[in-house]
């Protein structure tokens, strides 16, 4: 469920159903002097315009935790916690499948291409790996147990059961997952390898990057050469911590930016709906023990990065 609430996320059962692989989206309505939830509405979501609202209400799409239907002339309430579905006037299809490598009673394990977000964020709804995957195969309580980037290809493990889902999410916590990535990057003399990479990474500006400061470390990565071609590498990345941009950050800071990085070490203009020069990261595999089955995991990724 798409949380873009005020206040902290709150589990609540949902009166609306998924609709075409669109689970509802909910916010908890702040204290405040709008006379309708409707004025509410416009004034919070500037960007939607109040006709969009109007006919959401007519077609019973907003609703209250009550299973109340909201309509324009619905009063105001604090507390209240408002369904709704998400939707996109125009958005861009990305040209890659996502291949599904495993499923259970309990947990779906995805291949994901590059450029393809994980769940729905900005201008991206439809064209997201969890919407796709919910379309698929129905599972309305399928969400991600872990992430990896838009631009990164490559493992990523959802539950579709909500009483065992924090099984799965105390491995990730715990750091009881085996995570495995390839990256592309200039060619750094072998000696060096292998090697452990630490830093003290906080978030940066443009807000979208992470930079590294003087600190006591919180990020680690172990780094191996498995390849040299000319002056390109293919490198091993094995992240003990999970921060973000981790791996992009630490192979910039050593000399060597993953090929194709609009980040990292310095942003470039945004690509828009570019697809032709992803970035040479991969998720390629992810291992450990079933916390249900005590059966031992390896998911691999059938994707290679382009040499």
């Amino acid at each position: 469920m798409h949380q873009v609430s005020l206040t902290p996320k709150i589990q609540t059962p949902s009166p609306l159903p998924m609709l075409n692989g669109v689970s509802p989206s909910y916010i908890w309505l702040p204290e405040g002097e709008w006379q309708t939830i409707l004025a509410f509405l416009v004034d919070h979501f500037f960007h939607i315009p109040e006709v969009t609202w109007v006919e959401r209400m007519r077609n019973g799409e907003v609703i209250d935790g009550s299973h109340q239907k909201i309509n324009v002339d619905t009063p105001y309430r604090k507390g209240a916690c408002i369904f709704y579905y998400r939707e996109l006037a125009h958005e861009f299809h990305i040209p890659f499948e996502e291949t599904i490598l495993f499923q259970d009673a309990h947990i779906l394990v995805a291949d994901k291409p590059h450029f393809l977000p994980v769940i729905p964020s900005g201008r991206f709804l439809h064209e997201t790996l969890l919407v796709r995957l919910k379309k698929k195969t129905g599972l309305e309580q399928l969400t991600p147990i872990h992430r990896i980037d838009r631009e990164t290809a490559g493992i990523v493990i959802f539950s579709h059961n909500v009483k065992t889902r924090g099984k799965y999410q105390v491995l990730f916590q715990k750091r009881e997952v085996e995570k495995l990535y390839e990256a592309l990057a200039p060619a750094l003399a072998p000696e060096h390898f292998p090697m452990t990479y630490r830093s003290h990474m906080i978030e940066g500006k443009p807000f979208f990057r992470m930079q590294e400061i003087e600190g006591p470390h919180n990020s680690e990565t172990h780094i191996e050469l498995i390849e040299c071609r000319g002056k390109t590498a293919l490198y091993r990345l094995s992240p003990t911590t999970g921060r973000k941009h981790q791996l992009r950050v630490h192979l910039a800071a050593l000399g060597a930016p993953i090929l194709n990085d609009a980040f990292y070490p310095h942003a470039l203009p945004c690509k828009e709906n570019d697809v032709s020069k992803p970035l040479q990261l991969l998720a390629k595999s992810i291992s450990f023990k079933d916390p249900i089955s005590d059966r031992l995991h390896r998911f691999d990724s059938a994707r290679n990065l382009a040499w």
